[in-house]
């Protein structure tokens, strides 16, 4: 935008801007500033003290300064005299801050544009609708045991569903769908794939408009992985495909190729593939995470979640699914994922299958849920966090592509919280072990 921001806000009727950061778990964190004052905040940033957020940084760290991205405005559709903008982090020295998430994704999409790449991705956000309360899901007639796609229980969240799509559309996002999905209570929303920078931003602010709009209409959304052991879980399904820097040109697509992807396709899946275990640290990043993986059959009758590290065609019981002739889908990153590191490792590690032109393997058209495949024929996915964790620690392509010191880190403050996790004694505990 070649518009200072205060004659924007003039122009659109905008009073307030939210200055936004993603922190290491996920979290937003947020200035408010009137829009007399904007301008300055947009040259020399909002300072943030690191250690009041998941960064890893202490108090005796010199404070962040957040520089909002101009050219990613998103005025509010349902509060528009407010804007948010993504902002990335720096050092009082103008320093970029290693650790920031979004500039972690813009480091790999520098790699991927050094090497005639320009990365397309789309995500499918799957959320539950939950009382305010957060105890149960808000429709209580709700109950059928295959609720996906239900008329009436979509119908019956119309005016919020209606809310956020329409949302959507003013944003210019290229919202096509909406539909009620696998689990009683559970929703998801469509919109059109892009540069995977843009698509990551406006993840981050699905979630918050999601949630916003939730609560506007006396509801909490939730994109926590597992929330119902019963039910399926929140999934956060991942298009990705590779083009040229003019994007005129879907590398992926090979009409000669098997399922009309190209070799390059491939050698990304591999390494996708090869890398799958540490790159569970980012795209299931909580302990509910290994929840919705390698979980036992749920009330719809099933899970809809890989369970090992495997590719297939248009077969979705696999981690990587092929569904159409120019793109593949991840399907094993959750609701909890980070808007900005699940494309970063997704993309970190598919350049690495590039660079070292690895081969997948065969194909598997089995259905994982009734007919698994042996653990010594195929790789199973980690049990747990801890698991994710050490698999992180021990990789090599991931630390390379996303820096050293970002994946340090990130491992210092996730094993904090697995300890934390850890050192809980949980009514389950109590219940089984405490007449031992």
């Amino acid at each position: 935008m070649t518009n200072r921001l205060s004659e924007i806000a003039r122009s659109k009727g905008i009073r307030y801007f939210l200055i936004s950061f993603t922190d290491l778990f996920g979290v937003q964190r947020s200035k408010l500033v009137p829009a007399e004052s904007i301008d300055a905040m947009a040259a020399n940033g909002a300072g943030f003290a690191g250690f009041a957020t998941w960064l890893d940084m202490t108090p005796a760290d010199p404070d962040i300064l957040a520089i909002p991205d101009s050219a990613s405005l998103f005025q509010l559709p349902w509060q528009p005299d407010v804007a948010w903008m993504p902002a990335d982090l720096y050092t009082m020295n103008s320093q970029p801050v290693e650790q920031a998430p979004r500039l972690v994704l813009k480091r790999v999409l520098n790699q991927a544009k050094k090497l005639g790449y320009s990365i397309r991705t789309g995500v499918e956000c799957e959320y539950f609708l939950l009382s305010p309360d957060g105890n149960s899901i808000w429709d209580l007639r709700d109950r059928s045991s295959k609720p996906c796609y239900d008329q009436q229980a979509l119908m019956r969240g119309y005016e919020l569903i209606r809310e956020i799509c329409n949302g959507m559309l003013t944003l210019d996002w290229g919202a096509y769908q909406n539909d009620h999905e696998d689990a009683n209570g559970q929703f998801e929303m469509n919109w059109m794939y892009a540069d995977a920078l843009v698509t990551a931003d406006r993840h981050a602010f699905f979630k918050y408009m999601v949630k916003a709009i939730a609560e506007k209409h006396g509801l909490r959304a939730t994109f926590m992985p597992k929330p119902f052991p019963h039910l399926t879980g929140n999934g956060c399904h991942t298009h990705l495909s590779v083009w040229d820097t003019a994007l005129s040109t879907n590398l992926f697509r090979d009409e000669q190729g098997e399922l009309g992807l190209s070799p390059l396709a491939y050698q990304f899946i591999a390494g996708v593939l090869h890398s799958a275990e540490a790159l569970c640290a980012f795209s299931n990043p909580t302990v509910n995470s290994y929840k919705r993986i390698n979980a036992p059959v749920t009330t719809s009758g099933a899970t809809w979640a890989p369970s090992t590290i495997t590719y297939s065609g248009n077969n979705r019981t696999h981690a990587i699914r092929i569904p159409d002739v120019d793109r593949f889908e991840f399907r094993l990153a959750d609701g909890a994922a980070n808007p900005y590191l699940l494309p970063a490792a997704l993309i970190a590690a598919g350049l690495d299958g590039i660079a070292n032109k690895r081969d997948p393997g065969p194909r598997y058209d089995n259905n994982s849920y009734t007919d698994p495949l042996p653990s010594d024929r195929v790789k199973q996915l980690p049990s747990n966090l801890l698991d994710a964790l050490r698999s992180l620690k021990a990789n090599t392509v991931l630390p390379q592509a996303l820096g050293e010191r970002f994946v340090a880190a990130y491992l210092k403050l996730k094993h904090q919280e697995w300890n934390n996790y850890s050192s809980c004694i949980t009514p389950w505990e109590l219940e089984n072990t405490l007449d031992c």
